[in-house]
């Protein structure tokens, strides 16, 4: 069995870290804990500071400053790249407050999807987004601050330890005879498109469908970093919009990334190309007013994008593509890139949508690997489902059967 990481400061959370360290030893599992403290020598520990310290790139020195902000952010990098390099890990069982949280949340995010992570800290009961990120970090809030066991604390921590203690004794089903995996990506307004290809597909692949909400984009290209898709149906990349508009769901300048990284086989497309995603209408910045607005619920208002815009991301995705060296194949639905760009539908522009697809088709180096596909259906129409079907068993060589492709 693999050993669980418990880790804190031990210099002000010492009592606390020794007491889930022993409750998970007395469930069976062996524990190494990890001293991140900044000014502590870690006597009590089995990983003292120094020893992470020394996984920083420009060495320990780099750590202890003098300037705690300083120190906690390069104690943070010097633990991420400390525990990604252990083959031992088993899941990991975090204790902090602000800064101790800061320095624990983006180890775990190096970990791989899967392997247990669970963080106790005093801020889990706000916004935890910008801590967990893409990851499958479960996060619970302290409720007293972490400064000793008490009547409240030691139930908190001892169901994080038992819980940590759980996820590695468990026992899950062995997946080596599964389906291959592939990712696909949608959104309300391309939701027709990727359930129908997920129909037409899911004989032969594991379907694992994201939400196109910026986590939703970088969660599976996590998954294509770790080896755990085989494949990518971007559909939906509107999260483009959102990154280039100051929207609220983007996934960040990375997005594509993992796709020229690995070079796994790729067919993506323009779904919710249209749109940029603001809160309630009140909220939409003075600048967009004047524009075209539809209310998606109460919480989400839509912004139709200009051509202008539209130039401006398919420039941006035309020079992403050309970053990635595998199998691509990206279709422009030219009638449409949502159900909301449709005709009789508020977000219909046809010129809006030309000047995406020109912008592509002028960025985009074209080879026999890397191709640009216009067709005349918009995105949710059965043609389109089926083109990316193809396209899908083209870039991949499989038929429709998941087998090899004839060659002819």
């Amino acid at each position: 069995m693999r050993k669980a990481y418990v880790i804190g400061t031990c210099d002000t959370k010492g009592p606390e870290l020794r007491y889930v360290r022993g409750l998970i030893q007395a469930a069976g599992v062996e524990t190494v804990l990890v001293d991140i403290s900044t000014r502590g020598d870690g006597q009590d520990a089995d990983i003292r500071p120094a020893d992470v310290a020394a996984s920083h790139p420009d060495g320990a020195e780099a750590v202890f400053s003098n300037d705690r902000g300083t120190a906690v952010g390069e104690m943070a990098e010097a633990l991420r790249l400390f525990l990604a390099s252990r083959s031992d890990v088993g899941g990991v069982l975090g204790l902090g407050g602000s800064g101790g949280t800061a320095m624990i949340a983006p180890a775990m995010r190096e970990l791989d999807v899967g392997i247990p992570k669970v963080l106790v800290s005093t801020i889990a009961s706000g916004n935890v987004g910008p801590y967990v990120g893409p990851s499958d970090i479960a996060m619970m809030y302290s409720v007293t601050d972490v400064a000793g066991i008490n009547r409240i604390s030691r139930r908190v921590l001892g169901n994080a330890a038992n819980a940590l203690s759980g996820m590695i004794r468990g026992r899950i089903p062995d997946a080596s005879g599964e389906k291959p995996a592939i990712g696909l990506t949608m959104f309300g307004v391309t939701t027709d498109c990727v359930t129908r290809v997920s129909e037409l597909l899911r004989r032969d692949y594991d379907c694992l469908v994201f939400h196109a909400t910026g986590t939703g984009g970088r969660s599976m290209e996590k998954l294509v970093d770790s080896g755990m898709i085989t494949a990518v149906l971007d559909i939906t990349t509107t999260e483009v919009c959102d990154l280039l508009m100051d929207g609220l769901f983007s996934a960040g300048e990375d997005r594509f990334g993992a796709i020229a990284r690995t070079s796994v086989p790729y067919v993506g497309s323009c779904g919710a190309l249209d749109m940029v995603n603001f809160g309630p209408r009140e909220s939409v910045p003075e600048r967009f007013r004047d524009r075209t607005l539809h209310t998606h619920n109460p919480q989400i208002t839509l912004m139709r994008t200009s051509p202008e815009e539209n130039r401006r991301m398919g420039r941006w995705i035309g020079e992403k593509l050309n970053c990635c060296n595998g199998p691509v194949r990206f279709l422009l639905p030219a009638g449409g890139v949502s159900s909301l760009d449709a005709p009789g539908q508020p977000f219909h522009d046809p010129a809006a949508d030309a000047a995406l697809f020109q912008a592509l088709e002028e960025t985009v180096v074209q080879t026999p690997e890397r191709r640009l596909i216009r067709l005349p259906h918009n995105i949710n129409d059965s043609a389109f489902v089926e083109a990316l079907v193809d396209h899908f068993h083209e870039v991949t060589g499989s038929s429709g059967f998941g087998q090899p492709a004839t060659v002819t």
